[in-house]
């Protein structure tokens, strides 16, 4: 496949940046979730910032260190640190330590499962905390590179080299494995549960149809995939990776097989971001330059919420009800718009 397109100014692009309420977080910034309407900052070091109503900005301690990966099921956010803990944080700004590696390695990847079980990784060592409180773990056949939960029953996806492990842990079966050269770093299922694709260290995305395995092949990027996210009815996965939100189908039984991708708000910066809004078809896409756009996915309708000339921005965020969006920039600079 071949992504040809025409890149745009935003000065034509309606805009609503002076409704973005800055928020000043001073730090680096890899990632942002939602705790209900409050939004949560998580910084690169050590320390998360839970922003009040009134737009107060609290620091929490973390971890000793680096922060290496996190994720939030919109009641805590889970993170992993090079301290080799794995941490939760609540609305509240209070924090659990949920686990510590036992060799004080890397904590990579984390997962939250919908009925509470939180999966890890160090090394090539997987493990899942049920929700209540019983610990298994499997051994990867090399370094994990991501973590997914199924979105029905547990199942967890372990990425990693030339492919990606199904793991069963209430199940004495083997786990299943869905094969295809070269390295698998970030994982998601289909909200429906009929798909799985993966980011690779190459400028694709590789997929597998659940139910016979049939492979999907998603190339044509210029650089690495950072950055999915599913639509409110599961049925697109929009991508990062390009000049142009990448967005490929997965309505039909075959998903993106023998289909072209549909691609929205072209702009001369790479997307480095994504986030489809929780109940309608609208994303959020930020850029290298700094952008943020808001995009209607049946049309390109774009709104501009942040301009161009920052630093790039790291993460998007909507709340579940779909009123707000959160972005940051890898420079700790930080907005939150009331939609």
């Amino acid at each position: 496949m071949t992504m040809s397109f025409e890149s745009q100014d935003t000065a034509s692009i309606v805009s609503v940046t002076d409704h973005v309420v800055p928020i000043a977080i001073g730090a680096p910034v890899m990632a942002v979730h939602f705790l209900g309407e409050t939004p949560v900052f998580i910084g690169n070091e050590e320390t998360a910032t839970v922003v009040q109503p009134d737009a107060t900005a609290n620091k929490v301690d973390l971890h000793a260190g680096a922060m290496l990966c996190t994720v939030s099921d919109g009641k805590r956010v889970i993170t992993g640190g090079d301290d080799g803990k794995v941490v939760a944080l609540n609305a509240k700004g209070e924090t659990t330590t949920i686990g510590r590696d036992a060799k004080h390695r890397w904590i990579d990847s984390v997962a939250v499962h919908p009925d509470g079980a939180i999966a890890w990784s160090a090394g090539k060592t997987a493990h899942v905390l049920s929700a209540k409180g019983e610990m298994k773990t499997f051994d990867a056949p090399s370094t994990v590179g991501g973590l997914a939960f199924a979105p029905k029953g547990l199942r967890l996806a372990i990425a990693h080299y030339n492919g990606v492990t199904l793991w069963f842990p209430n199940m004495a079966a083997a786990p299943e494995r869905l094969e295809w050269q070269g390295s698998h770093l970030g994982v998601t299922f289909s909200p429906d549960n009929k798909f799985l694709v993966t980011t690779m260290h190459e400028t694709a995305l590789h997929g597998w149809r659940l139910a016979d395995h049939r492979h999907m092949r998603m190339t044509g990027y210029p650089s690495r995939v950072r950055s999915m996210a599913w639509n409110a009815g599961g049925k697109h996965l929009a991508t990062s990776g390009a000049d142009t939100v990448i967005i490929w189908p997965f309505a039909s039984k075959d998903g993106p097989m023998g289909k072209e991708p549909a691609m929205l708000a072209p702009l001369k910066a790479r997307v480095s971001a994504v986030a489809c809004h929780p109940r309608q078809d609208i994303l959020a896409a930020g850029y290298t330059d700094g952008t943020v756009l808001m995009v209607r996915m049946h049309d390109g309708a774009e709104i501009l919420v942040r301009r161009n000339g920052g630093a790039q921005v790291a993460s998007l965020a909507w709340s579940a009800s779909g009123r707000l969006l959160a972005f940051a920039a890898h420079d700790g600079e930080a907005g939150l718009l009331t939609v």
